[in-house]
């Protein structure tokens, strides 16, 4: 980008996008410390016979490219974590996964690299189930560090968890993992990575009735299972064979809609009480 990244008055240009590795340091620099940064966490791991092992990191993608679009100059993109938390799936040739405790540390010196660097506003946006727990822990633990700054966390199918809901048109346990919602999303931006003939209901391996979930339903009560177990060997929790590339673009709006919504938020928040 060189000197193209810049205006005339030494400020970034009105349409340059706002991705950290693209930007020089010059041009980072000039930014506004008020944006929100947004960091994805997502996940390398297998998806089934039907869809790539990118499907948590292409989904991440996805959805941060179409906030850059609505809110070009609100946000300030970082480069994805690709690998992250995914042991409940080593079973399946393919998945890649780091520890728990490397991920906390990992994800935390990032913050600890942009808080430094003057943002005060950080979002960790998660695409991956496995995640989730220590995505928890890492906001609490680095904002307990960091007052002076604002750490929030969210996960892209509890944002907008009851309009998802109106979208779904399989029964419960239908959207879970390369399931109706996730086949849709690909169906919708990247359907040539979907292998449409090795879409098909999958057998599911029951344990406890109280330890069931899905993606917009909490259980009772955790219990650990492998991705082998609770997939019946198959890879896939959920019903793919609902999905398709037009529920895809209306998963996609909803989500996109309700982030677009609370970043404004963020953006117009102050820093810290």
């Amino acid at each position: 980008m060189g000197g193209e990244a810049l205006s005339a008055g030494g400020g970034p240009k009105e349409d340059i996008e706002l991705k950290w590795e693209l930007l020089t340091t010059r041009a980072l620099d000039q930014l506004s410390r008020e944006l929100p940064v947004i960091l994805n966490i997502a996940a390398i791991e297998q998806h089934g016979p039907h869809l790539p092992l990118a499907t948590d990191s292409l989904v991440g993608a996805h959805f941060l490219e179409r906030l850059d679009e609505r809110l070009p100059q609100d946000i300030l993109v970082l480069p994805q974590v690709k690998v992250c938390c995914s042991a409940h799936h080593m079973d399946f040739a393919g998945s890649l996964t780091v520890s728990h405790e490397t991920l906390l540390s990992y994800v935390s010196d990032i913050l600890d690299s942009v808080a430094k660097h003057g943002f005060r506003k950080l979002v960790l946006f998660n695409s991956h189930g496995g995640n989730e727990a220590i995505g928890r822990v890492i906001l609490e633990k680095w904002g307990a560090a960091h007052p002076e700054a604002r750490i929030f966390l969210f996960t892209w199918w509890r944002v907008a968890a009851g309009e998802l809901a109106q979208v779904q048109e399989s029964g419960f346990g239908g959207i879970g993992h390369a399931c109706e919602f996730e086949t849709s999303l690909l169906q919708h931006f990247a359907p040539e990575l979907v292998v449409a003939d090795q879409i098909r209901e999958p057998r599911l391996q029951a344990t406890f009735s109280w330890a069931e979930t899905d993606l917009l339903n909490a259980p009772c009560g955790q219990l650990y299972r492998s991705m082998k177990e609770i997939s019946g060997g198959t890879g896939v929790v959920g019903a793919p064979l609902f999905a398709s590339a037009a529920k895809g673009k209306r998963i996609s709006d909803v989500v996109v809609n309700t982030l677009a919504g609370m970043l404004t938020d963020i953006r117009r928040s102050p820093a810290s009480q």
